[in-house]
């Protein structure tokens, strides 16, 4: 049975941030046991909210997308194994849409990220292979007109910008810089950057991640069908 709050989001609060703030000078398990309450209360419920509002529209835009929140929020607990740091928790939290496990790494998805002195939101490859970023590439190559018309809408717009690891020599020299700028890239994404503001605290975020989601969603389907 789906219990998921809906309609219930009323933004983030100050206290949200101070929480990250805190966390990331205390990041320790008895700090974080002490403090569990404000975790779930002004982190881990909104996040939960949030994702319950955007849930039909993400669906919208691919019926395939995963929006079970607890499978769309990150967990707060880092993974130490592998790492030289051992701080046991995350300061950053993240929501994403993406299709199913086992397709995830290779297809485009959707997040929103909130720290204690940012959030930013967008789309794009989270771990792309090579394979995946060559046939990109090779679509780009081969009919450079209809990518120019898919990516045409962020030239009248400010809130999106590409961001992503590049090679640090072209692959084709004979490109055009227009279309250099993407087909150098290891990994791409569309990003909105923010510092903290009212939208943030508001259940306004509801309606720009919408906004701005829905603005990604062309682009969206042609990543997903440039990768097969």
């Amino acid at each position: 049975m789906d219990d998921r709050p809906r309609g219930t989001f009323t933004g983030f609060s100050p206290q949200t941030v101070t929480f990250l703030s805190s966390l990331a000078g205390n990041n320790t398990k008895a700090w974080f046991e002490t403090h569990r309450g404000d975790y779930e209360e002004r982190l881990l419920e909104p996040m939960k909210a949030l994702v319950a509002e955007l849930s039909d529209f993400m669906l919208s835009i691919d019926q395939d997308f995963v929006t079970v929140p607890g499978r769309a929020i990150s967990r707060i607990h880092r993974d130490t194994r592998f790492s030289r740091d051992k701080s046991p928790y995350k300061t950053t939290l993240w929501i994403t849409f993406k299709r199913q496990i086992t397709e995830w790494r290779d297809a485009p998805c959707y997040f929103f990220e909130l720290t204690a002195c940012s959030y930013r939101f967008g789309m794009g490859f989270y771990s792309a292979s090579k394979g995946t970023m060559d046939r990109l590439r090779e679509t780009i190559e081969r009919k450079p007109a209809q990518f120019r018309e898919t990516v045409a809408f962020l030239g009248g717009q400010k809130r999106f910008v590409l961001e992503g690891e590049v090679y640090r020599r072209p692959l084709r020299h004979d490109l055009p810089e227009d279309l250099q700028e993407w087909h150098r890239r290891k990994n791409l994404y569309l990003v909105c950057n923010r510092q903290p503001d009212n939208a943030l605290f508001s259940r306004k975020l509801v309606d720009d991640l919408r906004t701005g989601f829905g603005m990604l969603a062309p682009f969206y389907d042609y990543l997903l069908k440039a990768r097969v």
